[in-house]
């Protein structure tokens, strides 16, 4: 967990901002809402499954029109 120490004279605001980009440097947010619900083995690898063959397809689609690699 993110600490941060207020500095003397500091307003909320500021430290707040300050908490709030360590949280997402800390990639708090993205694994709060990743493990907010239990997913089966079976459908978390369909889903990465299809995530790559999107991915491959769309790498194809790019090298087809411009007929090189990226």
């Amino acid at each position: 967990m993110p600490k941060v120490i207020a500095k003397d004279n500091e307003p909320f605001q500021v430290t707040l901002r300050r908490f709030k980009k360590s949280c997402e440097k800390a990639a708090l947010l993205s694994d709060i809402k990743k493990n907010q619900y239990y997913e089966k083995p079976t459908i978390e690898r369909r889903r990465l499954l299809n995530a790559a063959k999107r991915k491959a397809v769309k790498q194809q689609r790019k090298m087809a029109r411009y007929g090189r690699s990226f």
